[in-house]
């Protein structure tokens, strides 16, 4: 396993970008009621720097291992989703639901179907439910299949990157354990969109919301970089 020493010294560099654009979101907090192409760049802006993140761990890095192609293809939806998003008053909600139903799709098939872990899909299974249930009685029209369908993806994807999630002498391996705390943020943060905009006004909602969602995005981009990191240790070694 890399030491947490050697990740902070090989990838803390490369996530400044990441960390000053979202200072910068939460330093002009643009008002969501006055939608614009430049509130978009913003909102946007931490997720392109996941994109350079990644980028800059070469294309012969992406070229070998498919899921960081797939992790980096999943931003590239989040960003339109996220753009979208920012006209959902003006009707494009729908838009930016698919967009990351797409991203939670390419998540899943980055992570992985080994192993299985039966019991990890149950617990998911069992949090999609609830969630549904909570949601249920709220939502109307195509909502009512759009919701379940998307609960559904992120619950796999969520179940996927906690399946993966294994222990290397006695110690949690940190890139499985990032995409796993990833995961579940994501849903967190995905949950609160839901029930703020269906069923009821969350305090804080846009901070919550927000804070989760790049705090998920940086930890499912730190997992796509455990075979680089690897190939560096036994170097070291």
């Amino acid at each position: 396993m890399v030491s947490p020493v050697t990740v902070v010294k090989s990838e803390g560099p490369k996530l400044v970008p990441f960390f000053k654009a979202t200072c910068v979101y939460f330093v002009l907090w643009l008002p969501t009621s006055s939608p614009s192409w430049f509130s978009a760049l913003i909102k946007c802006l931490p997720i392109f720097c996941l994109w350079v993140f990644l980028l800059a761990h070469g294309f012969s890095f992406l070229g070998a291992h498919s899921s960081a192609r797939k992790i980096l293809a999943g931003l590239i939806f989040s960003a339109l989703g996220d753009a979208f998003l920012i006209w959902q008053e003006q009707g494009y909600f729908v838009h930016g639901l698919l967009m990351f139903a797409i991203t939670h799709i390419l998540y899943s098939s980055a992570f992985g179907m080994k192993p299985v872990n039966v019991r990890a899909g149950l617990v998911i299974t069992a949090v999609s439910s609830l969630s549904y249930m909570l949601l249920y009685p709220y939502l109307s029209g195509p909502f009512t299949y759009l919701v379940a369908v998307y609960i559904a993806l992120i619950g796999f994807m969520a179940w996927r990157a906690i399946a993966g999630l294994q222990r290397a002498n006695d110690v949690w391996t940190w890139t499985k354990l990032s995409a796993c705390l990833g995961a579940v943020l994501f849903m967190v943060s995905d949950l609160t969109i839901a029930v703020n905009k269906f069923c009821f006004p969350v305090p804080h909602s846009r901070a919550i919301i927000m804070a989760t969602y790049y705090a998920a995005q940086m930890l499912i981009a730190l997992s796509a970089v455990e075979c680089q990191d690897a190939e560096i240790a036994r170097k070291r070694i």
